[in-house]
């Protein structure tokens, strides 16, 4: 944890924001510099800075922040560093301002934040209007019998996908960006084997199948205009299920056909929606919504990621929501897409 600050002042002081980064990812003299001119100009107190590092991602300086007395949080990272702030920010009631950084922004992405205004999100802080997202929480079940529990604000997985997460090299992608997980998922599809679960669903009955990859989402978009779950809400108090089982070859082409054609391109036009009711469904992708659900690997631990960041394996998976737990600033006039 690193903390150049006084103490938050008493009672009657002026309001202090305090401003998290991740220091390899953002200009840290340039950020702070435009933190304490908007802080200043809006009459509140010198702002408190923090730098994440490789034992605190963002979640025990934001704790601190908060100890200290901070009125509002900014956040300046990776989609890992608003990962980690944003759990320890849940339920406080602070408002949590992401300063659109680093590599995916996928967070900011999907709530349709100005990615390249970066002063405007900094004045949002002390001069916009706030609302609040639902936060989902992964309760991990470890092969040695630990538990672990995180939170996440776009989406996480069992499968494929974090194993495409895993086989990504930090190297290409620190050069490239997101599109390094291309790499990644050409290296996971190669050795791919479809593994035994068992899941339910909030509410719904127990299912037994085997997936490729299962997806717990409050989020729907993702890079390069791709829309994984176009009606996915982070603010309807429920997550949205992903399966997938392709069965072949084939079955890789009808998911990519769900991705990239009908969800990110035929939903956008009214004669393409009326097509896509017309439409055969396929097995190879599942969707399904609930407050949770509950996912157990017959087959061994699989990898596990939340939010783009791997977090090992794991032999079950408790997922929940809690509706409504983050508070976010957002510019005036701006609102959620739902």
């Amino acid at each position: 944890m690193a903390s150049d600050s006084d103490n938050a002042g008493g009672p009657g002081s002026p309001r202090r924001a305090a401003l998290i980064y991740n220091p390899i990812k953002v200009a840290a003299a340039a950020m702070r510099a435009s933190v304490e001119k908007a802080s200043a100009a809006a009459g509140w107190g010198d702002p408190l800075f923090f730098e994440t590092t490789p034992e605190d991602l963002g979640d025990g300086v934001a704790r601190t922040a908060i100890d200290e007395g901070a009125d509002a949080v900014l956040v300046a990272g990776g989609d890992g560093t608003v990962r980690a702030v944003s759990e320890a920010m849940c339920g406080t009631g602070v408002p949590l301002t992401i300063v659109p950084s680093g590599t995916g922004n996928l967070l900011a992405r999907n709530l349709r934040l100005p990615l390249e205004d970066r002063d405007k999100m900094i004045r949002a802080t002390f001069e916009g209007e706030t609302a609040a997202i639902d936060v989902g929480f992964a309760a991990m079940r470890r092969e040695d019998g630990t538990h672990e529990e995180r939170a996440f604000v776009v989406m996480g997985g069992m499968g494929l996908d974090a194993a495409m997460i895993a086989n990504t090299s930090p190297q290409l992608k620190k050069s490239v960006g997101w599109v390094a997980y291309v790499d990644g998922a050409a290296k996971s599809l190669r050795t791919a084997k479809p593994f035994q679960v068992m899941y339910q669903i909030a509410g719904h009955r127990l299912h037994s199948t085997k997936v490729q990859s299962i997806l717990f989402a409050n989020c729907g978009s993702l890079p390069a205009g791709l829309e994984l779950i176009p009606e996915a809400s982070v603010a309807d108090g429920e997550l949205d299920i992903v399966v997938f089982q392709p069965k072949g070859a084939l079955g890789w082409v009808f998911v990519w056909r769900r991705v990239a054609w009908d969800n990110s391109f035929l939903r956008r036009f009214r004669a393409g929606r009326e097509v896509l009711k017309l439409r055969t469904e396929d097995s190879s992708v599942i969707y399904s919504r609930g407050a949770g659900v509950d996912v157990g690997s017959t087959e061994g631990a699989q990898a596990v990621q939340l939010d783009g960041d791997e977090f090992g394996t794991a032999t079950h998976v408790t997922v929940r929501v809690e509706p409504a737990s983050l508070v976010l600033a957002l510019p005036a006039g701006h609102e959620l897409p739902v």
